[in-house]
């Protein structure tokens, strides 16, 4: 016993270092700067200095918000960074011996500092603030000093920096498309391009065929240095302007090089999570020790609290309490009385999806302590050890559902497959497997009350959905729809008699999700009833009012018996006669069943969780349709057999769950309410304290189980089971290296994409996550104008006109009664003088949608001035896009004389359906068109635009009059 304790010891000791930072050679320093002899980095969401050696290590920044891209000053005197100080991404600047930042930008779009202008005068940086589409950046610089921003004169640019006499400029014109792309080789290939800032003269730095990325340009000693993955992993490379000749400098095979800067003569650079310098002239390159000795805050325990966290629910059967799945535990609510119970308490696994048993007794979900996912059971009350039961199924599991007898569990895995699962044994049987996968469908699976039956759907291969029955005791399955309809969400009756469902017959074209075409069709549902067994009528049948003779012996009437005056043991006997006669045996004629299969009263619409009460009652939620990107707003509707009557019970609901004795409602509206079923729902009353919930937090725990489970998704759920080619178990050592070091959740998502980007593929993204660097927004307020300085005071260069009944186009300054026109001057802000160079955008933070007082006016001086009212708006780019298309349109009509449309589209999706009717149908007469799709931003396949630019001329008609 005493070697067993004193090995346990050495374990825990010798794995101790595993879990913390290393504090003399500190990981994941990231975004490196240098000058002649200091060298700063990002880590931990705050700026750092230190020697060239990695000595004096020293903290620049320690606001809670996100300063990142530190760049030296060609004097060194100066860090200019991007922060987050005012709840607005800008441009700072502080010294590098440490101090006070200041702040050169306001404009609401994000400015990402760059570096400095070779005299170090201005700062250069990257904004968003005046691009016709989010698919490009343009670069700015601003003066060290304070002062509004200047363009430069580069169409396009997401980095750059500058030659040292100033007299060119070498940049990349997009941003980069491989940081989740390894490889990638598609139109948004990284480039880079040598600007002449005299005669605007370009020049390309080659690359090979087959193109590559080419990024983070640095100027050394008339070179371009760059990163390149043109041999396979990123390394550094120079290009030399005169002989046109690209050398590799670095040989890195293991990991890329992430990020490189140039400063002081050196190259600095990050590699595998550690720092690098680089002397071109030498050949010298050493790594960078670095020790930082934090707090990180972020790694320490906490409690998070917030409904935010809610993912799944379930309600109990009597609905006195309600299970949720929040932030990864298993908890349950009070409806009224009592205390949240947090069941599982497991900060380092995800526990999601709990079920309570029809019973009150248990609760399942599934939980990947094991580091797989597993199906767990566990006593409602939180106490004793949950039950352990191993699925081998596809990796992922969802929407578990108990038989009501308690005794077996049905759920759904990620490989579209349902399974049963007997609680007792263990044992778990496939019921049965979609023939396609699509990435928008949903499996549904239900009980019969017997717990005998189990409806499900699975899926044709035209993507029609048809519900099947599945015998518990053949194990066998029995069509119950036809393929020629798109049927779903089977649910029974309490009496087991009928099985009500949705069904679609014009679902067919909106199933189609990678399609254009069907973005404006909506699908429509009627709800059906089928009558199980043979011999009983239809619920529905038509109804007739008859008189009844009454008989000789009804009318001799005999005294009624209350229950109460009988004996108590022949109340209790026939109380138990009564439970008897309520037992469900549900029988299923499948001979002529489709027969018997009728369609309920409501008229069709867009219907969504079906769910069946008491006997003859069934809630849904319905909206006007759906298509497929889901349904509209929702009501929560009842339809009730016996009075044969739709209800609507409650507007705009987002989900509810029914308790299995149908008597009360878990609904989801505005926060959570455990509510009565009856003819009004009590919302207020039994509102749920959700936003009470709280559960401390292991941070490091947690990243590791987000690491992992980022791996398991792809690994089951990637399309190709060989992961491209790369080993996905090797990734995972690979990658999971870098876990003990992580700082911040910015880290791990870093992580996690180079970790992704070894699949080398498209539409491959991950981001999110909480951290206690985010800090509050402050919007900042816009007039839908571009400024120029004219005799010390902003004028406008330019009002962007909108379409002011359209609120996504609304121009402030246009609006009636404010008229301000091109080349009047902003001389006040709220009564407050407006001068060069304070930069105008800080006069206008927080005044979106508020109203502010301008005084304008055709003279400098402020003679003949005005006041005007105006409601700013928090973003101008849709006025800046309908300007830029508008331009275009009245450029191509001009120059052919009104023969050749122009048509822009910004994607394939929604806007890019939107834009094409918008402007195709108008100049359908014309003799030609332009399709502009400059900046694609992807989305369906485009057979929209090609179907209707393609359709050849079928027919015409005549009319008297008229053309």
């Amino acid at each position: 016993m005493r070697m067993r304790a004193l090995l346990l010891f050495v374990i825990v000791v010798s794995a101790f270092p595993l879990l913390a930072v290393d504090i003399h050679d500190t990981r994941l320093l990231s975004e490196p700067a240098v000058s002649g002899d200091r060298i700063a980095f990002g880590y931990a969401n705050d700026l750092w200095v230190a020697n060239l050696d990695g000595s004096g290590v020293r903290r620049l920044t320690s606001h809670p918000g996100i300063e990142a891209g530190p760049h030296f000053s060609p004097d060194g005197k100066w860090i200019a960074f991007t922060g987050r100080y005012e709840g607005n991404t800008d441009v700072y600047v502080v010294p590098s011996e440490g101090g006070v930042p200041k702040r050169l930008t306001w404009h609401p779009r994000a400015d990402v500092a760059l570096g400095f202008t070779p005299d170090g005068a201005n700062v250069l940086f990257t904004s968003p603030r005046e691009v016709y589409t989010g698919r490009y950046l343009q670069l700015f610089t601003v003066p060290v000093g304070g002062g509004m921003a200047t363009k430069l004169p580069i169409p396009h640019a997401a980095k750059a920096t500058y030659s040292a006499d100033g007299k060119k400029i070498v940049y990349v014109p997009l941003g980069d498309a491989f940081n989740e792309w390894k490889h990638y080789r598609g139109g948004q290939f990284s480039n880079l391009v040598i600007f002449d800032t005299t005669t605007y003269a370009t020049e390309h730095v080659p690359q090979p065929a087959g193109r590559c990325n080419d990024t983070d340009p640095m100027w050394l000693d008339g070179k371009v240095y760059f990163r390149s993955d043109r041999d396979g992993e990123f390394n550094i490379y120079s290009y030399d302007p005169s002989s046109k000749k690209v050398a590799k400098i670095t040989n890195h095979a293991d990991f890329p090089i992430v990020n490189a800067t140039a400063g002081g003569g050196k190259i600095i650079y990050e590699q595998a999570g550690y720092l690098h310098l680089l002397d071109p002239k030498s050949g010298a390159d050493n790594r960078v020790k670095v020790g930082v000795a934090a707090d990180l805050v972020e790694t320490l325990p906490r409690f998070v609290k917030g409904k935010k966290y809610i993912r799944s629910t379930a309600i109990s059967p009597s609905g006195a309490r309600a299970a949720f799945e929040f932030r990864g535990d298993i908890f349950t609510v009070p409806r009224e009385k009592g205390d949240d119970r947090n069941l599982t308490a497991t900060p380092g696994s995800n526990d999601r999806s709990p079920a309570w048993s029809p019973d009150g007794k248990s609760i399942a979900w599934f939980s990947d302590r094991s580091g797989e996912y597993r199906l767990y059971v566990g006593d409602q009350d939180g106490k004793g050890t949950p039950r352990e039961i191993k699925i081998d199924g596809a990796g992922f599991y969802d929407d578990p559902k108990w038989s009501p007898d308690s005794k077996k569990i049905s759920f759904a895995d990620n490989s579209r497959s349902i399974y049963v699962t007997d609680v007792a044994s263990g044992t778990t049987d496939k019921v049965s497997s979609d023939v396609l996968y699509g990435p928008v469908r949903v499996l549904n699976h239900n009980w019969s009350p017997d717990s005998q039956w189990l409806a499900y759907t699975r899926n044709t291969p035209t993507y029609m959905n048809r519900i099947y029955l599945y015998s518990i005791g053949e194990k066998k399955s029995y069509p119950l729809t036809d393929p020629y309809t798109d049927a779903s969400q089977p649910v029974f009756d309490a009496n087991g008699k009928y099985l009500y469902f949705l069904a679609s017959t014009d679902a067919g074209p909106v199933e189609d999700w990678f399609a254009q075409s069907n973005a404006d069709l909506r699908a429509t549902q009627s709800i059906y009833l089928a009558v199980l067994p043979k011999g009983v009528v239809s619920p529905i049948a038509k109804e007739s009012d008859e008189e009844a003779a009454k008989s000789a012996d009804e009318s001799a009437m005999k005294p009624e018996t209350k229950s109460s005056d009988k004996p108590a043991d022949e109340k209790a006997s026939a109380d138990k006669k009564t439970a008897a006669s309520k037992k469900v045996t549900v029988v299923v004629d499948f001979d002529g069943l489709t027969q018997r299969i009728v369609a309920l009263p409501p008229k069709p619409g867009g219907y969504d969780s079906l769910s069946a009460g008491k006997t003859g009652q069934i809630f849904y939620l319905k909206s006007a349709g759906f298509n497929r990107f889901g349904p509209e707003e929702n009501n929560l509707q009842r339809f009730d057999l016996e009075k044969r009557k739709e209800e609507t019970l409650l507007e705009k609901v987002d989900g509810f769950d029914l308790s299995a004795d149908g008597k009360r409602m878990l609904i989801a509206k505005d926060g959570y309410s455990l509510v009565d079923v009856g003819d009004k729902l009590d919302m207020a009353k039994f509102k749920l304290a959700t936003d009470k919930l709280q559960v401390k937090i292991d941070p490091r725990a947690e990243w590791r189980q987000i690491f992992d489970e980022a791996w398991r998704i792809n690994r089951d759920y990637f399309y190709d089971p060989n992961m491209h080619g790369a080993d996905w178990n090797a990734m995972r050592a690979k990658y999971s290296a870098f876990l003990p070091d992580l700082a911040v959740r910015q880290d791990l998502n870093r992580v996690m994409m180079w970790m992704s980007s070894e699949l080398s593929v498209g539409h491959h993204r991950l981001g999110g996550g909480d951290s206690l660097a985010d800090v509050e927004a402050v919007p900042g307020g816009l007039l839908g104008a571009d400024y120029k300085v004219e005799n010390g005071r902003y004028r406008f260069a330019k009002v962007f006109g909108g379409l002011n009944w359209n609120p996504e186009l609304r121009s402030p300054l246009t609006e009636p009664g404010v008229d301000v026109k091109t080349g009047e001057y902003l001389l006040a802000v709220d009564g407050h003088e407006l001068k060069y160079p304070e930069d105008l955008y800080s006069r206008f933070e927080q005044t979106a949608g508020r109203i502010v007082e301008l005084t304008v006016g055709p003279n400098a001086d402020g003679s003949n001035s005005r006041v005007v009212k105006v409601v700013p708006i928090e973003d101008e780019s849709n006025l800046r896009n309908r300007d830029w298309v508008e331009g275009n349109l009245r450029k191509v009509t001009e120059a052919t004389n009104g023969r050749v449309a122009y048509v822009y589209v910004p994607n394939t999706a929604g806007a890019g359906y939107t834009y094409f009717k918008r402007y195709f149908f108008p100049q359908a007469d014309r003799d030609a068109i332009i399709i502009d799709e400059r900046f694609n931003g992807g989305g369906q396949i485009a057979d929209y635009y090609i179907d209707i630019l393609a359709r050849p001329f079928t027919a015409m008609w005549s009319t008297r009059y008229g053309e």
